[in-house]
């Protein structure tokens, strides 16, 4: 046990324990099979690496809080990362504790084209990450890159409705990844799914608020992006501005392929099931473009509940590359408060199992 406390981390919310934190880093990697033990105290951070590759597997407990520095000139090296483990194999990341991005400081002059990442786990394999809470991130809260076999559970993930770019939990470039039984209520997406990622099953998530459960965006810049092997089997979405959402940019290439969303309840979802194939997050419109990423084999099965808008079930896919293999199943949304949804539904392939509602016209 390697506890950062004896190492003359003061833990008192104020000071910069941030190069206790490194000493106590390495000696824990350098050992064999070392917990590094963070008690019940607020621990003030500067941006960190945590790197392997270390000696043998690793585990850091967090009982207490890690909390972010709101300076900005502390991230003027990278401002892209605050909390990173880099290389490290077989580690494990829990303990009940808090990681606090302190970011109400970068809402206020948020900026999409660099993300900062409270918590980043790259080229991690054989990684376990549970029982957390990780709460007003700086943008994305937890980012898994380039990883392989990895196991989230039972994160409370949190950020007011209207922090910009706040997803909960960001996967590019990873695979076979579980996560379940988690909370997420932030100001994007609940968990997004960006491209290389494969083989990705999602269970007993509770969503909202926030922009819902997102494969993508995929295809944006022309970019040749491919997700695959993905199911989200029990969720709970309430007041989110999406619920199960596929989107891409045109002019990409590609492919979406081999999804599953099901077992999922829908309550007051502005756009509970939506594939957007003319996705475009820009101030200016964008230009028409023949190529798209290719959407196909994907199946909604019992997924119940209302819809904040009128449409309830959304397909708008590329004209040139049809969405293919769509399969609804027992599928019933209904408009909140006044009767039902209705389905709008552009070149796509689809067919029906058991009772749907709403049909495409």
């Amino acid at each position: 046990m390697i506890n950062v406390n004896d190492y003359g981390a003061r833990g008192d919310g104020k000071s910069d324990d941030t190069q206790v934190f490194k000493k106590a880093w390495q000696v824990a990697c350098s050992s064999g099979g070392a917990v590094l033990v963070v008690p019940q105290k607020n621990y003030l951070l500067k941006p960190i690496t945590f790197s392997g590759p270390c000696k043998s597997n690793i585990a850091v407990q967090i009982s207490g809080t890690l909390e972010a520095s709101d300076n900005p000139s502390d991230y003027s090296e990278d401002s892209t990362h605050w909390l990173r483990f880099a290389t490290v194999q077989k580690l494990s990341v829990k303990g009940g504790g808090t990681i606090d991005g302190n970011g109400n400081i970068w809402w206020q002059n948020s900026c999409k084209r660099n993300k900062n990442l409270a918590l980043t786990f790259y080229k991690c394999n054989n990684l376990i990450v549970e029982d957390l809470t990780i709460k007003n991130g700086q943008q994305i809260h937890v980012s898994f890159q380039d990883s392989e076999n990895v196991k989230v559970s039972g994160l409370t993930v949190r950020a007011p409705g209207n922090s910009p770019n706040t997803d909960g939990i960001h996967v590019t470039n990873t695979q076979n990844i579980q996560i379940s039984s988690s909370v997420i209520g932030t100001g994007d997406d609940c968990i997004s799914i960006v491209s290389g990622s494969r083989n990705l099953l999602a269970t007993d998530i509770t969503c909202g608020p926030g922009h819902g459960i997102s494969i993508g965006s995929l295809g944006a810049g022309g970019s040749q992006d491919f997700v695959s092997g993905i199911m989200v089997n029990g969720a709970k979405f309430s007041g989110t501005t999406n619920g199960v959402r596929i989107k891409t940019w045109q002019g990409g290439s590609g492919g979406a392929s081999n999804i599953q969303f099901q077992n999922i309840q829908m309550d007051n979802v502005t756009n509970p099931i939506i594939i957007d194939q003319n996705y475009c997050d820009q101030t200016t419109p964008c230009k028409k473009q023949q190529s798209a990423v290719q959407i196909r084999n994907v199946l909604y099965q019992n997924i119940k509940g209302t819809s904040a808008s009128d449409v309830g079930v959304q397909f708008d896919c590329s004209q040139n590359f049809p969405c293919q293999g769509i399969v609804l199943q027992n599928i019933d949304l209904r408009r909140e408060g006044r009767g039902g949804a209705k389905a709008s539904c552009n070149s796509v392939k689809l067919s029906y199992r058991g009772d749907v509602s709403p049909h495409c016209p």
